[in-house]
């Protein structure tokens, strides 16, 4: 049942993702990074665009738990449709974000692609937290034997 705690950590890292994303937007600093997907100093960022930064390594680290919980539901014994469904809408949701935010980026906060970025966030929001409540209602196999 190692698929319901793959689907919380998800979920908790998106939350989180989407809580700096929003702090991010509300405080100007969208394009304090104006590179994608690496900032001007490289891998490791000074503190002028450590915010950004560390938006866009939540975001990687998002994009991979979502795909291995997509994954998950995948080849989980008696996993239903549903999470099938939702994780996998969840991984593809994942991916349009990611690239979503680099176009965000490169055209500069393009109002209307800012708008769909947001939308996409809150659907792979709902995915995310509809594939972890499917994952927690997973029964585990019970063991039978004959005597």
């Amino acid at each position: 049942m190692k698929l319901k705690y793959l689907a919380l950590t998800s979920l908790v890292v998106l939350y989180s993702l989407m809580v700096i994303g929003g702090y991010i937007s509300a405080a100007g600093l969208g394009l304090t990074c104006p590179d994608w997907p690496l900032c001007p100093n490289g891998i490791l960022p000074n503190e002028e665009y450590f915010i950004e930064w560390s938006h866009r390594l939540i975001a990687a680290t998002t994009g991979v738990l979502v795909i291995a919980t997509a994954v998950g539901s995948w080849i989980t014994a008696g996993s239903h449709w549903r999470i099938r469904t939702t994780g996998t809408l969840a991984a593809i949701f994942v991916v349009t974000q990611i690239t979503l935010g680099a176009l965000v980026i490169d055209t500069l906060l393009h109002a209307v692609l800012v708008s769909i970025h947001f939308g996409i966030g809150i659907l792979l929001f709902a995915m995310v937290l509809l594939t972890t409540l499917f994952a927690f209602r997973l029964k585990p196999k019970s063991i039978q034997t004959t005597v």
